[in-house]
């Protein structure tokens, strides 16, 4: 089982990421695991950037074929709209959740009062994550749709008054439903 959280940076996919985990028995990979290196080494968006996502992304989805498929793996990520790019790493999770199903997509978001509490959070500098309230204005008002609105396991969640374990226990029950 592959469930992927994805929403704009700020709502809480890592925290409520970290929450599901424990509930399902699973293993998360976060966005950032990925992309801190790509943004230690490359300038963001640069070919560079992007191969080193790439190859990075590879490696971890391999290891992820490999582990025993009781085990659930959780993603995060942020994909919205439409870009070459954007397309093509979408559609490398959905290949990953075709090889090693189900696939479950939840859109989370959340208020933009709340949101800008959130990524303005001082605990995000440390991982390399954004802290721009104005991004999550820019979101809010002119936000793309989120990657994986066409999947059939789809589950949109406001999580703007959810703890993320209220967050995470939704999501769990969800998905038991779904798979029932």
């Amino acid at each position: 089982m592959i469930v992927v959280l994805n929403g704009y940076p700020g709502v809480g996919k890592l925290t409520i990421g970290q929450e599901l985990i424990s509930k399902i028995s699973g293993r998360l990979l976060d966005i950032h695991s990925v992309y801190n290196v790509a943004f230690a080494l490359a300038e963001f968006k640069s070919p560079e950037f992007i191969e080193t996502v790439e190859k990075i992304e590879a490696i971890a989805h391999d290891l992820i074929l490999e582990l025993p498929t009781e085990i659930p793996v959780v993603l995060t990520t942020v994909l919205a709209g439409s870009s070459d790019w954007g397309d093509a790493e979408w559609q490398r999770i959905v290949r990953l959740g075709r090889e090693r199903g189900p696939l479950f997509v939840v859109h989370i978001h959340c208020d933009l009062e709340e949101n800008i509490r959130r990524i303005e959070a001082a605990g995000r500098i440390a991982k390399r994550k954004p802290r721009d309230a104005e991004m999550a204005r820019r979101n809010h008002a002119h936000g793309k749709v989120l990657a994986g609105i066409d999947e059939t396991n789809l589950l949109k969640l406001d999580v703007t008054r959810l703890s993320p374990t209220d967050a995470a226990a939704r999501i769990a029950e969800w998905i038991q439903k779904a798979q029932a």
